[in-house]
């Protein structure tokens, strides 16, 4: 019998929603014969600023080059280190060492999978230069409690909010939450490009300034580089497909929270256990994580019924080969690395139809 495939996340059907948007935005820019940092780049970190409620965006060419301009800015470098969350996306800390600089792995809180103020207090050193929390999955890390700890060692806050567009700490959005904040606007983010693309948001106008030199090989005019910098600049195209689906996140963030509300009503299955929602957050639901200690079990049982999932990450920073040996690792980060071989993703995204909902739903019920 042939079992019908449920793909984790169509991007296509967010495309097909706004098509008539989108392929205008891309035919605008393509008839302009500008593409590279004009008019789309200043509209969209305009907009962007304004829904962040921050003076300054400055678009990047990704989210990765985003973190590594913002390190730079902040003179980030050789013999210093930056504390981040054991458990992220690993560039995060390929960012640090792009810079020269030592990643410090910090164990999470185990309910929220966010960066653990305690361990981050254990974790800072007067080699410390910044600290990097992540915004996982889309919840704000403990920001209060973090960035006492950052204060009292005199070092700035970095915030991660790859998978945080629109999530809110404290009725503050993330991106406002630290002295300088890096987005992802990869195709699967909440608010998604179509090909790679990212942006630092400050209310600091001379560090905004410093990177928007930095992403343009450290130039400040007329053939006039002030310092070694990269090319890192966000394009005209995927500027303008931002601006249009910009309008939608919002309501895009909406429906992920009412399927994430869907799954928590309908899933009961003993053992598994359901994401946390923190007190004060509003979290939208980049990944509705799930957990149990047979969770490569229920993955095999979900794709026998056609569901696909995915893991995000079965490996937590400190146990990837490309990082061990050049970071210092704190506590051990147990936590951490007892997440990594516990998540399990589902699908959910703003066009998920409510029949995969379901299927999902019955799925996941059925397992035992």
């Amino acid at each position: 019998m042939t079992v019908r495939r449920r793909v984790f996340h169509d991007v296509r059907a967010g495309y097909r929603g706004q098509a008539a948007g989108i392929l205008a935005s891309v035919r605008r820019v393509l008839e302009s014969g500008r593409y590279i940092l004009d008019r789309e780049v200043e509209r969209f970190e305009r907009e962007f600023a304004r829904y962040l409620g921050v003076p300054h965006v400055v678009g990047t060419s990704s989210g990765t080059a985003a973190l590594e301009l913002a390190l730079r800015a902040l003179d980030v470098g050789a013999g210093h280190e930056v504390v981040v969350p054991a458990l992220t996306a690993p560039a995060t800390a390929m960012a640090v060492l792009a810079v020269g600089a030592r990643p410090v792995f910090a164990d999470i809180d185990p309910a929220t999978y966010t960066l653990e103020p305690a361990a981050l207090e254990r974790a800072l050193s007067r080699r410390t230069r910044a600290v990097i929390p992540v915004h996982l999955y889309g919840q704000c890390a403990d920001m209060a409690a973090i960035g006492r700890h950052a204060a009292a060692a005199g070092v700035p806050v970095i915030e991660d909010a790859a998978q945080a567009q629109g999530a809110r700490h404290r009725g503050r959005r993330a991106g406002t939450l630290g002295r300088l904040a890096c987005f992802s606007f990869y195709p699967t983010k909440n608010l998604g490009a179509y090909g790679d693309a990212g942006a630092v948001a400050t209310r600091d106008g001379a560090l905004a300034a410093r990177l928007r030199r930095l992403r343009v090989y450290g130039q400040s005019g007329a053939f006039a580089f002030d310092e070694p910098g990269l090319n890192a600049r966000l394009d005209e195209l995927q500027a303008a497909i931002l601006r249009q689906k910009l309008r939608t996140l919002e309501r895009g963030n909406a429906r992920r929270r009412a399927h994430a509300a869907r799954y928590r009503r309908g899933i009961r299955a003993a053992g598994v256990v359901l994401p946390v929602e923190a007190p004060g957050c509003h979290h939208v639901y980049h990944q509705f994580v799930v957990r149990t200690g047979a969770r490569d079990r229920l993955r095999a049982h979900l794709a026998a019924r056609g569901i696909e999932s995915l893991v995000h990450y079965p490996r937590a920073l400190h146990q990837l080969a490309a990082l061990q040996g050049r970071g210092r690792v704190v506590g051990p980060p147990r936590e951490a690395a007892r997440a990594a071989a516990e998540v399990l993703s589902l699908p959910i995204y703003p066009e998920l139809p409510p029949s995969v909902l379901r299927a999902v739903i019955a799925a996941v019920n059925a397992f035992g």
